[in-house]
């Protein structure tokens, strides 16, 4: 059965996608433009948040022409054509930018290496398995035993993620500054309210009875997600790479010279 949308829930849609194209796209240049105001020791955690928010901006295209492709504007009413809709896409850069995000994570703090690797192995395989379980139930028809199975097997490792990133990363935090321990909690917070949304637009075909509706609310919620959860948590990287380099007493050659430069002007007019 093709689906049939009004014109306000194809607009909320095909608008959500392109408010997220936006988001991935200005922190891209963000990150790309404002690495070299953080210290080189620092500086992977960054390059990790860009190439999330470049992955996903791809991907976000693709999902962008492939929703617009799939449906044609007919009496008033936007009906699918018979054109699928590729959710791979999604679940393809879901696959790519999740592992990574958890990395940047660990990587920004700086623990010892043996530490560092455990951490990165184990939510790495989290966080694949938690994505690779959930695609099937993807595709499985809305309400039906299968989708609820495997949304179940999904949330195993989503819950194993929580317990690292709460309990064992929680334990390396002593070791941080006070300003750097906020902004991390912050982020595992983060972590834990984004990634609610994610279940949420999953069950949304099983809990929401018209169609239309359920795929509007399941594509938004996916959207509002993935905004969350790589520019603002990119941005909070970003932030404590920045603490973590002005601690190390680091200044970029550009903005050191221009801060000379203002206190020699100063001088002068001083002396004059």
């Amino acid at each position: 059965m093709n689906l049939i949308l009004n014109e306000g829930q194809f607009n909320l849609v095909y608008n959500s996608f392109s408010f997220v194209i936006a988001c991935m796209g200005a922190s891209f240049l963000f990150f790309l433009l404002s690495r070299s105001r953080i210290a080189p020791q620092h500086r992977l955690a960054v390059t990790v948040s860009t190439l999330v928010v470049g992955i996903a901006l791809y991907h976000y295209m693709r999902i962008f022409n492939s929703f617009s492709e799939a449906f044609s504007f007919v009496d008033g009413r936007w009906v699918q054509n018979g054109r699928p809709f590729n959710e791979g896409y999604r679940y393809v850069d879901w696959l790519l930018t999740v592992p990574l995000l958890l990395a940047e994570l660990v990587i920004v703090l700086k623990l010892s290496k043996a530490n560092t690797r455990s951490l990165i192995i184990r939510l790495t395989i989290s966080a694949v398995a938690m994505i690779a379980l959930g695609w099937p139930g993807e595709l499985s028809d809305s309400g039906s035993t299968a989708r609820a199975v495997w949304g179940i097997l999904s949330t195993m490792p989503f819950l194993y993620i929580l317990y690292v990133l709460f309990i064992e990363l929680g334990k390396s935090l002593g070791r941080q500054s006070p300003h750097v321990r906020k902004l991390v909690d912050g982020l595992r917070y983060l972590v834990l309210g984004t990634w609610v949304i994610y279940p949420l637009a999953y069950i949304a075909p099983s809990v929401i009875d018209n169609p239309a509706t359920s795929e509007v609310v399941r594509q938004v919620g996916y959207s509002i997600g993935d905004v969350l959860a790589k520019p603002l948590f990119g941005l909070l990287i970003f932030a404590i790479a920045l603490s973590k380099s002005r601690a190390d007493g680091y200044a970029p050659a550009g903005l050191d010279d221009d801060t000379t430069s203002g206190r020699d002007e100063s001088s002068d007019m001083t002396h004059a």
